[in-house]
């Protein structure tokens, strides 16, 4: 059972052909990335206060509104 506020922990895989392993590994950041491990690991580096925390959340929902509204058009 999957707990709120927790990130869920999802399996990334990337096979490789033909021994191109730059291939492999471009395709490995770029799936960590669309999968925002990086911007969790940043945000995880260093303390962020609540204040702080409670903006970013508000600029991130902000941006989602903005993309959806864009959307609908």
């Amino acid at each position: 059972m999957e707990r709120r506020g927790r990130a869920s922990l999802k399996e990334i895989q990337v096979k490789v052909f033909d021994n191109d392993l730059e291939k492999a590994m471009r395709i490995l950041k770029k799936k960590i990335q669309n999968d925002g491990l990086f911007k969790r690991l940043k945000l995880k580096k260093n303390y962020e206060k609540p204040c702080e925390h409670k903006r970013r959340k508000q600029r991130e929902a902000l941006r989602r509104r903005r993309i959806t509204a864009s959307r609908y058009r």
